[in-house]
């Protein structure tokens, strides 16, 4: 098991836990059972099979009434588990009153047809049955779905829509992992006015990414967690709010990071604390080690840059105070653990999955990430835009070209002129970090969105596997997606 603090790892965020005093009203809320109401979609003789609605309607969250975006009206929405070689059918009908998709974010699958087709438009009222096989190679792991229409996304996202797409495989059956209790913790904020309905951004908050007040854990408010004494527990984490990050810290417990984005990693990783960008997923073990109590479950505050368009790192959005590019300025609680009960104490495994080695590159390319537009500082938010390599999304123009089975280093520049994080996903095909800033990566693991952050710049190694087509990277500060900042890529035979 190696230990290994912030400049070695790219999950982590800055050493050291906060002890600041937790926001009042996280404090203040009762504690609630951690499982969510939403309904499991289990495969069955190689096919998961369902129907799936989204639409207008109201839900309870955080223990109240509100009115968002869902399918099949539940927030987080379903749950889906299937194995490789499965075979996925879902029948998906549109009943919001905008044009949407799905996008299975992080699955090895097709880029074209009724598969993860990004181009897609469902309009309103309309059906549209997605189907696609899971290769029998693909690596277990926490994916997600979520809508991916140009220009809704952050919206939709926002609003509700994102549910857990889980494959299982190798790393479920190592004995550790089988003993572990297993939790799904769906990370979401929400901004909701007095009657219970998604408050619009002004210009500033699209601009910057927007955040809401309300945080929430499968749409609970600090719901409790459970461990036993000398237990472990498993915890699959994904971010699925547009643009918050979440800095998370367990009290007085460490993390044991067992799988990132792509799936498993070669043996468990000792962190104090977990940086998850928007679109990142992760799985940590936690020991129950220690005397039983509860402990909380925090993220603390995090500076994701953008202070120039703040007109000097302070300023005012929609009547809320804002430091930086955040909303947050003290530790506030998620969840709360408690111990319960006692086993045998449970060994953390040795041993998990084997990271393939990639060979160097013979191809490089650089892509710019960057803000443009009209002056900076507050009230400029009008005419701004986000690209890659100056350049602004355009469905009908191709950014990238690449061949099947081959390699490539991208080179992914941070050049924002405020120093805005971009988090960067690649559909489809999945990665491996090579360096930051010129210093090689210490640990191998698979990626499909890497945090890049002001003034950084961070090479990712690519193999395009399997599947030709077009398909797209996107920051996922999903504001910035649709204000351009995306590209097409397109993988040919």
């Amino acid at each position: 098991m190696s230990k290994i603090n912030r400049r070695q790892f790219f999950l982590l965020g800055a050493a050291g836990v906060a002890t600041a005093s937790v926001a009042n009203w996280a404090i203040a809320q009762s504690h609630k059972a951690s499982s969510a109401s939403s309904k499991l979609y289990k495969s069955a003789s190689g096919l998961l099979e369902l129907n799936l609605e989204t639409g207008n309607r109201p839900v309870t969250l955080a223990g109240r009434q509100a009115y968002l975006m869902s399918y099949n009206g539940q927030v987080p929405a379903p749950r889906l588990e299937a194995k490789a070689g499965d075979t996925v059918r879902i029948r998906f009908t549109n009943n919001l009153s905008q044009p949407t998709n799905l996008h299975y974010h992080g699955l090895h699958v097709p880029p074209t047809g009724n598969a993860d087709n990004p181009f897609l438009s469902i309009p309103p009222g309309e059906s549209l049955t997605y189907k696609f096989t899971i290769p029998k190679n693909h690596p277990p792991g926490t994916f997600w779905y979520h809508p991916h229409h140009h220009g809704y996304v952050a919206e939709q996202l926002f609003a509700g829509l994102a549910g857990l797409f889980i494959v299982r495989g190798e790393l479920d059956e190592i004995p550790e992992i089988q003993a572990a209790k297993e939790e799904f913790l769906v990370l979401k904020d929400f901004d909701l006015d007095e009657s219970g309905r998604i408050l619009p951004p002004n210009h500033m908050a699209m601009m910057l990414g927007r955040e809401g007040q309300l945080l929430t854990v499968n749409g609970q408010v600090n719901p409790n967690l459970s461990i036993a004494k000398g237990g472990l527990l498993r915890l699959r984490i994904l971010n699925a709010s547009p643009s918050r990050f979440y800095r998370l810290s367990l009290e007085n417990h460490p993390l044991y990071l067992i799988a990132t984005d792509g799936g498993g990693i070669n043996a468990p990783i000792e962190l104090e604390e977990l940086l998850l960008a928007p679109g990142e997923r992760a799985e940590v073990l936690v020991r129950g080690e220690k005397e039983p109590g509860q402990y909380r479950l925090l993220t603390l505050p995090y500076d994701r840059g953008g202070m120039g368009m703040m007109g000097g790192g302070m300023g005012m959005m929609g009547g809320r105070h804002m430091m930086g590019n955040s909303s947050q300025t003290s530790p506030q609680v998620l969840a709360t653990l408690s111990y319960q009960g006692s086993v045998a104490t449970l060994p953390l495994p040795k041993q998990l999955i084997p990271v393939e080695t990639l060979p160097e590159s013979e191809t490089v390319r650089r892509f710019e990430l960057s803000m443009s537009g009209m002056g900076m500082g507050m009230g400029s938010g009008m005419g701004m835009s986000f690209t890659f390599n100056g350049q602004t999304f355009d469905m009908d123009r191709i950014d990238t070209q690449v061949k099947l089975n081959t390699i490539e280093d991208w080179e992914l520049i941070n050049v924002d002129p405020d120093r805005m994080d971009h988090p960067f996903h690649l559909h489809i095909n999945r990665f491996q970090i090579v360096s930051r800033n010129g210093q090689p990566e210490p640990y191998r693991a698979w990626k499909d969105t890497v945090l890049v952050r002001g003034g950084e710049t961070v090479r990712i190694r690519i193999p395009f596997r399997n599947f030709t087509g077009k398909t797209v990277y996107h920051c996922h500060i999903l504001d910035h997606e649709d204000l351009g900042m995306m590209g097409i890529v397109n993988i040919q035979a």
